[in-house]
């Protein structure tokens, strides 16, 4: 198949960090033409200078619309857009030499039409932001599920690193006003339409994330608050593992509490656990300071997606509000 890509980055108030992903696109090994596609959502620091400043050097557009949410700007620049493949990156990314090369390949091999990249944190990134990058996708602390091989016939793909073609999204109207959880619920509506979806490892991204705690609790209790909203939009997708965040949480709370009364064994359980962690990101990221942000990453992760879960479950489940009623700040209009 004769593929034309074209790239659509939404952005919102982060210049430099366009100028950061767009200089790595100028060392790709991808030699044929491809088109870039920045969507400007309301910043009130724009983007267009840098975009401005690349044109010379690559097939730039750059659009800017009133702030509607990284979603509905995606779904924009995608109509805006000429290629007939769309590839989805967050502005806080980039992309190593062989990305396009890999996503070509891995195509060309075996066709899909929505397709996932892992992600991964750069030799440049902050302490924080590797021990952040760990706890999103070691596997002992998420199962893998963000760049798992073993679920690549139902991998979800995440819009910091996504592909879709221009078939597919006119089929499915592209991303819902839902966010964060606008990309799984766009899987979930492909996989309904007979879509398949595709993990491809190769095709890796450095995403930056959250520069620090407390920003990334806000954002992983958002992902266990929209987690239960898919479910009730799409029940087939409800899986038990989705309450181990909780669980988990309650169980340290548990453990501890019961080490009061001098029944250790549940709490040398949490303890182990906590070792292996510390051991796994010790080795993949090779500094023992990461390695004990990371434990801090891990139980940031379980404890922001654990109460975010629960407490969007039990509004769910007892409330007889729509959840655009009960949680207005995950949805744009």
């Amino acid at each position: 198949m004769d593929l034309s890509f074209s790239l659509i980055i939404p952005v919102y108030n982060r210049p430099e960090e366009i100028r950061e992903l767009l200089e790595s696109l100028l060392d790709q090994n991808y030699k044929k033409p491809y088109e870039v596609v920045i969507v400007e959502d309301g910043s009130q620091t724009r983007a267009e200078k840098v975009a401005d400043s690349f044109k010379d050097k690559l097939n730039i557009s750059y659009y800017f619309k009133e702030n509607s949410g990284p979603g509905d700007s995606r779904n924009f620049g995608m109509r805006k857009a000429e290629g007939n493949y769309f590839i989805i990156l967050d502005s806080d990314c980039l992309l190593p030499p062989s990305y396009l090369e890999s996503v070509s390949k891995a195509l060309q091999d075996h066709y899909v039409e929505c397709f996932g990249g892992p992600d991964t944190a750069h030799p440049s990134f902050t302490a924080t932001q590797k021990a952040i990058n760990y706890a999103m996708t070691a596997f002992i602390t998420t199962g893998g599920i963000r760049g798992n091989t073993k679920a690549a016939n139902k991998f979800q793909p995440r819009s910091f690193n996504m592909g879709i073609s221009k078939k597919a999204f006119e089929k499915t109207g592209g991303f819902g006003k839902i966010h964060p959880g606008e990309d799984p619920d766009l899987s979930i509506r492909l996989w309904g339409l007979g879509y398949s979806t595709q993990l491809i490892p190769e095709a890796f991204v450095y995403h930056k994330r959250r520069v620090d705690f407390n920003k990334f609790y806000i954002q992983v209790k958002k992902f266990g608050m929209v987690r239960p909203i898919l479910n009730s939009w799409h029940p087939q997708t409800a899986r038990l593992t989705y309450w181990f965040p909780f669980f988990f949480c309650v169980g340290l709370i548990v453990a501890m509490v019961l080490a009061l009364a001098h029944i250790n064994g549940f709490l040398y359980l949490y303890l182990l656990y906590f070792i292996i962690v510390l051991i796994d990101s010790w080795l993949k990221n090779k500094a023992l300071g990461i390695a004990l942000l990371s434990l801090v990453a891990v139980v940031i992760q379980f404890g922001g997606y654990g109460l975010g879960f629960f407490k969007s479950t039990f509004l769910l489940t007892f409330s007889k509000k729509k959840p655009q009623e009960l949680f207005p700040s995950l949805f744009f209009k």
